[in-house]
């Protein structure tokens, strides 16, 4: 019998603790806990989870730092908590390797929703892919079947929600996608409110495909839409 997936909750309010170990059970995952960052990496040390909830401020060591650590070593899936409704602290966390976030407040069953896409779309990642689904941009080359992307033959480091949104945005270059069908499709959820998670994914890649020198080829924006990738 396979055993369920084990996440580890990090958040120092035990309020919070005790609200996400409950739906998360209810939803058949095992749950871990820790306090601060120093148990959460000790947590990882000691049984490596399918998958972690990390809250962005935490004593001891705080969540952008234990993220980054492990993200040396792992590549866990992270959902990051965040109590500020400030797109800084969504690019900061996208940054340093996060997956996803969640504004604090949120409902329970939303966390719950998430904690499951992020893994079915993990256990999807590392399935075979076909192997003739290749789009060139300019300088651009992104494979599907590997699920790489590279400019000019240098690799161009995408988290997997960057590498699936660049793909969309790619394979139908010039067509315009509304947030809403974006959020469907490529993180697989729709919640309201929901979309601003689109917004500051596309932020991220924008910058990410500035410092890497991408010619010719730029994400609009389509007012009251969503957005379009144009080449010039």
């Amino acid at each position: 019998m396979t055993e369920a997936p084990l996440i580890l909750v990090v958040d120092d309010e035990v309020g919070m603790q005790d609200v996400a170990q409950m739906y998360l059970a209810r939803e058949g995952f095992r749950v871990a806990l820790a306090s601060d960052g120093a148990a959460a990496l000790q947590a990882v040390e000691r049984e490596p989870p399918d998958l972690i909830v990390l809250d962005l401020m935490l004593p001891k060591v705080d969540g952008l730092e234990v993220c980054r650590r492990l993200r040396r070593i792992s590549d866990v899936p992270i959902i990051m908590l965040t109590a500020r409704d400030e797109d800084v602290d969504k690019i900061v966390g996208l940054e340093v390797g996060a997956d996803d976030y969640i504004t604090k407040p949120f409902n329970p069953r939303e966390l719950a929703a998430r904690v499951k896409v992020v893994l079915r779309r993990r256990v999807a990642a590392s399935q075979p892919a076909p192997l003739a689904d290749t789009v060139q941009l300019g300088n651009l080359t992104i494979s599907r079947a590997s699920r790489t992307a590279s400019i000019s033959g240098h690799p161009l480091s995408l988290t997997l929600r960057e590498f699936e949104l660049l793909w969309t945005l790619a394979s139908q270059a010039g067509r315009a996608f509304e947030r809403e069908w974006l959020l469907e499709h490529v993180w697989g959820y729709d919640f309201p409110g929901g979309t601003r998670t689109v917004d500051t994914h596309v932020a991220q890649l924008r910058k990410k495909l500035a410092r890497a020198e991408v010619r010719d080829l730029i994400i609009t924006t389509v007012p009251s839409v969503g957005y379009r990738l144009d080449v010039g």
